[in-house]
């Protein structure tokens, strides 16, 4: 059969999917999607796909992937996706597939219950205090029930709950083979299923640790693959700059220590290791006490250069180094018959070598930095660019690779990501929304609010946020591209609402969306964590706020690195990296607006530059058509003007906005 009746047959008018969704509009742009990954799968080419929020992406490639009779390997952005494509959308294609729809879900190891881990934790004294011991029942019969071990299944126990990190695996904590649970292992049984699969359904992070380890087809934890498609493509470089780094962390040191002293236990030698931990552990604390800190209000990675080392950390350094090379000695020669102390030699080696290279500059090619994250601080080293490494590792392997998101291409062009990626030969396909933007949404561009760098900006914009919530009664994000931003405009702010107040970090993150949702009305104040892979389809979310454009941080060390090398090239980075950038990312913010044919809204962005200057052109033309409004009276214009005869909005059903 040719491609296009391929296609046709499952997503055209009277096609397979057709007959077996109720209500299911077949899409031209889901069409031309279709046939394209279709094709690009069979010549084995690389393919670039942007299609807007609406498109039916996900069924756009999970049926070329089945049609192609490839090994495929589906990577998502998200958990969320994942569960999503796991749970949704490959259920309904079994509902018509001919054959049986051949798939796998594997996820990150910390997303695993450990049975080893599980019974040293039972068995420690600190299973019997606080929370750990009212979670433990929980876990035990999860443990007895999963038949997949996927902290995803275990409802019960709150996101946040510190006692998972102590009963889950990890690449660090995994023992393999010699372990005594092997067999009944969860990963063990993922990693199997996925070897038999057709289609093996990950996430980002899953592929690039895999892919920094091995390579695309040596053997890793993701099974060799014929193709691979990337959905959210326009994630991939953060989330490859870091596995292609190092870093270090109080939370792996901390996390090393718990588990060495249960290994120490069980096998009867925490008289002698005692000292050795607590060694260990106070080396680690004046160590990474002698870090540079970001100032006051600040947040973010700071530089870590030579001379810091030389001056403030080498001394802190070498006796770090030290008490893990006892700790390693011991736990090498006491080993004997356990497997979990011979893993605690290999982990104290680990780090010793990963705080070496990151004192010498990293490898190669890298900047050097510090991260403080609440109270986990990291020491790390970053490539400047990754673009030669996915070139070389994934674009050059000779199979398939389609990426694919809703945000691909600044003003009509790919060239930046193109670049950033390392991709040199490719189709490229750019796909609208089919909603009509014109008429769901307006972007208001208020005038006179003066540069956001000024100190006085942040009361006027906290009086833009009061009119906005106001006119829609609340359903509004308010982004901002700093915590400090944040913070100021929620306590300006919240004062002067009757609508419910929420702000990121308050509450787990999934916590605030699951209220958000629930309230209707709610108004939340957030980061970058929202920013994008956040869905609130129908009448909840209705207004979303975006404080400044969405520029990197200039003095972030990586960020600074990376507009060096572009001007060693002869290229300005301002035009050549921090506006497609940015540009990428406001877009993302916008799209957390519309997310099904019933959705209106209005995204408002505070910051005017973006109409007073030269550059505000390619953020204007990278944005969806939605209606333009300088003026409140012109935004109460439209907003009013479609809610007299607008219904209840509603969520889009599952299926249809696959």
């Amino acid at each position: 059969m040719h491609e296009v009746d391929e296609v046709e047959a499952w997503l055209g008018p009277g096609g397979h999917v057709t007959q077996a969704v109720p209500g299911y509009e077949p899409r031209a742009a889901q069409l031309d999607m279709a046939r394209a990954v279709l094709e690009a799968l069979r010549s084995q080419g690389t393919l670039l796909v942007e299609a807007g929020t609406g498109t039916g992406k996900t069924l756009a490639y999970l049926i070329p992937a089945l049609l192609s009779g490839k090994k495929i390997v589906i990577s998502t952005g998200t958990k969320t996706l994942q569960d999503q494509i796991v749970q949704r959308d490959l259920p309904l294609l079994s509902r018509v597939w001919p054959d049986e729809v051949s798939a796998a879900c594997m996820k990150g190891l910390p997303n695993y219950l450990c049975l080893r881990r599980f019974e040293e934790f039972r068995r420690s004294a600190a299973s019997v205090h606080g929370e750990a011991s009212r979670a433990l029942p929980l876990i035990e019969h999860f443990r007895q029930v999963s038949l997949t071990g996927d902290r995803a299944e275990l409802a019960e126990l709150e996101l946040s709950a510190a006692i998972w990190q102590e009963v889950s695996s990890s690449s660090e904590t995994r023992v393999g083979a010699k372990c005594r649970h092997h067999a009944e292992c969860f990963v063990t049984r993922m990693r199997r299923q996925a070897e038999e699969a057709r289609l093996v359904i990950v996430n980002h992070h899953l592929f690039f640790a895999d892919l920094a380890l091995r390579g695309p087809h040596a053997g890793g934890v993701i099974p060799n693959y014929d193709a691979v498609i990337f959905d959210e493509a326009h994630m991939i470089e953060d989330i490859a700059t870091d596995f292609f780094g190092v870093s270090v962390s109080t939370s792996k040191i901390e996390v090393l220590l718990r588990d060495a002293e249960r290994a120490f236990v069980a096998a009867g030698l925490f008289a002698h290791g005692e000292r050795l931990l607590s060694a260990v552990g106070l080396t680690a604390a004046r160590f990474f006490e002698t870090l540079p800190r970001p100032r006051a209000g600040e947040s973010g990675r700071v530089p870590l250069m030579p001379e810091t080392f030389l001056q403030r950390m080498q001394e802190p350094m070498f006796a770090l180094d030290n008490a893990l090379d006892a700790l390693q000695w011991f736990a090498h020669n006491e080993q004997a018959e356990s497997e979990a102390v011979a893993q605690i030699a290999r982990r104290a080696e680990l780090i010793r070598n990963q705080v070496a290279l990151i004192a010498d500059g990293g490898p190669g090619d890298h900047v050097t930095w510090t991260l403080t994250r609440g109270r986990s601080v990291s020491i790390g080293a970053s490539p400047v660019e990754v673009g030669s490494v996915l070139s070389e590792r994934l674009f050059l392997h000779g199979g398939a690779t389609i990426l694919t998101s809703a945000t691909l291409s600044t003003s009509g062009s790919f060239e930046y990501v193109k670049a950033r990626w390392g991709v040199q030969d490719a189709r490229e396909l750019s796909l609208p929304s089919p909603f009509d933007y014109q008429e769901q949404a307006a972007l208001y561009l208020p005038r006179g609010l003066g540069d956001p760098r000024d100190t006085s900006f942040l009361d006027r914009a906290a009086d833009e946020v009061r009119a906005l919530v106001e006119l829609t009664d609340g359903g509004a994000f308010v982004l901002c591209t700093s915590l400090r931003a944040m913070h100021q405009l929620a306590a300006r702010t919240r004062p002067h609402l009757r609508q419910r107040v929420l702000v990121q970090g308050e509450a787990p993150n999934a916590s605030l969306l699951d209220t958000f949702r629930a309230d209707g009305n709610a108004v939340l104040f957030a980061t970058a964590g929202f920013w994008q892979g956040v869905d609130v389809p129908g009448h909840a979310l209705r207004l979303v706020i975006i404080d400044k454009l969405p520029f990197e941080v200039p003095s972030d060390p990586l960020v600074s690195a990376r507009c060096t090398r572009l001007k060693a090239r002869g290229q300005e980075p301002f035009m050549h990296y921090l506006v497609p950038a940015a540009a990428l990312t406001l877009k993302q913010g916008f799209g957390r607006l519309i997310r099904s044919r019933a959705d209106r809204g209005i995204v408002a962005l505070l910051d005017e530059r973006v109409s007073t200057k030269g550059y505000g052109k390619v953020f204007l033309r990278s944005l969806p058509a939605a209606r333009r409004c300088s003026t409140l009276e012109e935004l109460r214009t439209f907003w009013l003007g479609g809610t007299a005869e607008a219904p209840a909005l509603s969520v889009v059903s599952g299926a249809s906005s696959a």
